[in-house]
């Protein structure tokens, strides 16, 4: 069952016209979203990241749209699929809708979508086998705003997932016009060296993840320096540890970049002040 604008649906009920703008031209926004069970994680963070991207897309946000609107549609959706007791992967869309092409014209309105699947960890559970990854180079991230933001224009992480599908890897690093790593297919991207934690920097065209900015605002209190600067497929030879981030995983390990394989030991150290700090909202 999934839930649009407000409605409980059958999802193979759900019909969409020809015309539809999220489906001509990606005209969407969405966040994913972890329920533990009892709360949905870092909730303030998605909703007003959520509200900043609708901005800069010049989507005009309903007024009714406040978190604990959202929040409670997304609880309803949960409960029509009847996994209020464990860990669910929501996804919210909010989509633009109106009469013409690419400029849309007349009456705009905005509507959402949500969807929900079960999801295997209440907690945030580090991968057991490290994950191999490579470059993939066919087409770039590009260095803009949009970049930051989590669109439903997603044909550059698809065409990555293939490669790495093809290749027998478990995701695919972009890079961007400067040969700079920027993220991963889902996911960001972090190298640690002793006690330095380095990440793409915005400006980079990395997604503003919400974990992200979780990491980056805790990691002090974890015992590691922070430097959000760019930094090439080289120097990921000369890391301790690669991590890649998102909101339902946490954190993950890299065990293979190429030939040069990884440890997991800060990560390790780090995930257990993850979980806590997440459930204390720090």
């Amino acid at each position: 069952m999934i839930n649009h604008n407000g409605e409980i649906l059958d999802i193979d009920a759900v019909h969409f016209r020809a015309d539809f703008r999220p489906i001509q031209y990606g005209d969407a926004l969405f966040e994913t979203v972890k329920f533990n069970g009892e709360s949905f994680l870092l909730w303030e963070d998605h909703y007003f990241r959520l509200m900043a991207s609708m901005r800069i897309l010049r989507m005009e946000i309903p007024l009714d749209w406040s978190p604990e609107f959202l929040e409670e549609q997304m609880l309803e959706t949960i409960r029509a699929n009847h996994m209020e007791r464990g860990a669910v992967r929501v996804r919210l869309t909010v989509y633009r809708d109106a009469p013409g092409k690419y400029t849309p014209k007349e009456k705009i309105y905005q509507g959402f979508i949500i969807q929900v699947e079960a999801w295997p960890h209440v907690e945030y559970v580090l991968n057991t086998e490290g994950l191999s990854v490579d470059v993939y180079k066919d087409h770039e991230v590009h260095e803009s705003m949009l970049s930051n933001l989590k669109t439903t224009n997603s044909l550059l992480y698809t065409l990555a997932g293939i490669y790495a599908d093809e290749n027998d890897l478990d995701t695919a690093l972009l890079i961007n016009k400067d040969k700079h790593i920027v993220e991963a297919v889902s996911s960001n991207v972090y190298m640690i060296t002793g006690d330095t934690l380095t990440t793409p920097p915005l400006s980079s065209g990395a997604l503003k993840g919400v974990m992200r900015k979780h990491i980056l605002r805790s990691a002090s209190a974890w015992g590691l320096k922070v430097e959000e600067k760019g930094f090439s497929p080289f120097d990921l030879q000369r890391a301790d540890e690669v991590w890649l981030s998102n909101a339902m995983h946490g954190i993950q390990w890299v065990g293979q970049y190429r030939k040069k394989k990884y440890s997991n030991q800060k990560a390790l150290e780090i995930v257990t002040a993850l979980n806590e700090s997440v459930k204390q909202g720090v």
